[in-house]
């Protein structure tokens, strides 16, 4: 008796977090998918309209312009600051004097509240007194100065800039972690069968690194898919929907427009590619780890 009391004992610690994660996650996940098949606006009964909310859905321009912003926000943040992270770390991890104030340095930004980095970029990107324009003055190219947030063109790409700027030093310590679980005896054995420093990286790092690799793809696909907090901080998806991403639009739908049933939709959509793109993710990797 006292054996299954002592197998079930980790179970019943488990147990209340669990039930708050049904709660709290599971139970409104699920009401979401039944509520984009009504016409609810958060006060009146609901009412069941079938897959009108899809369907006006697809048709809606707003919401293209906010899907295409998503895959530029997939394309770039899986790019840009993965790419900085994964080159900062692997400069970082060397026994230089120093060291640990220099990834204290980078590692900054992931310790400030998306708040306080919204304020900072927005007086950077200020076409008055900005950083970035009285730099461009300062050194002879006025004629590039601009309102940056009010242009269509670069307003998605100046809060990608912010976003990637903050997404590297969170990619940064992930691969740094990586790093350290590296054992040393394989980088000193290839530097004796005479390696160079890229082929080391190449061949010996960068394979060891892929437990790290997949869990900053994963939070990276993740991160921007459900992106909102900046570009609503900054621009409210404006101007002219130019900087819109589906959270935004699922927000202003269901909070600013009182359309709950048609928000919910946009969810699903979300919640639907997040789940492709990790699957095909996984099943990539999981597809090369048998081969290996």
């Amino acid at each position: 008796m006292s054996k299954i009391r002592n197998k079930l004992t980790p179970y019943w610690f488990l147990l209340p977090p669990f039930i708050l994660y049904l709660i709290w996650v599971v139970g409104p996940a699920f009401y979401s998918f039944y509520l984009s098949f009504t016409d609810w606006n958060g006060i009146s009964r609901l009412n069941f309209v079938g897959f009108s909310n899809y369907i006006k859905l697809f048709h809606d321009r707003v919401f293209y312009i906010s899907l295409i912003n998503n895959f530029k926000w997939v394309l770039i943040f899986t790019t840009v600051p993965v790419g900085i992270g994964l080159g900062l770390a692997l400069l970082l991890d060397k026994p230089i004097k120093g060291m640990r104030i220099l990834k204290t340095t980078f590692f900054l930004p992931m310790a400030i509240s998306l708040v306080a980095i919204n304020m900072m970029w927005s007086w950077i990107y200020n076409p008055a007194y900005g950083l970035l324009n009285t730099t461009l003055k300062t050194i002879g190219l006025g004629s590039f100065t601009q309102g940056w947030l009010a242009d269509p063109k670069l307003v998605l790409y100046c809060i990608l800039a912010a976003a990637s700027w903050n997404h590297a030093a969170f990619v940064l310590v992930l691969f740094v972690a990586g790093l350290s679980s590296i054992p040393p005896d394989l980088i000193e054995a290839a530097k004796v069968e005479g390696a160079s420093p890229w082929n080391i990286i190449r061949y010996v790092t960068i394979p060891l690194l892929r437990p790290a690799t997949v869990i900053v793809i994963i939070t990276t696909v993740v991160t921007s898919l459900r992106v909102f907090d900046l570009v609503y901080t900054m621009t409210r998806g404006g101007p002219f929907h130019s900087s819109n991403v589906l959270a935004n639009f699922m927000f202003r739908e269901s909070f600013h427009n009182y359309k709950m049933g048609y928000g919910s939709s946009i969810a699903v959509i979300l919640f639907l590619m997040s789940i492709t793109f990790i699957f095909l993710y996984l099943k990539q990797i999981l597809k090369k780890e048998i081969e290996y």
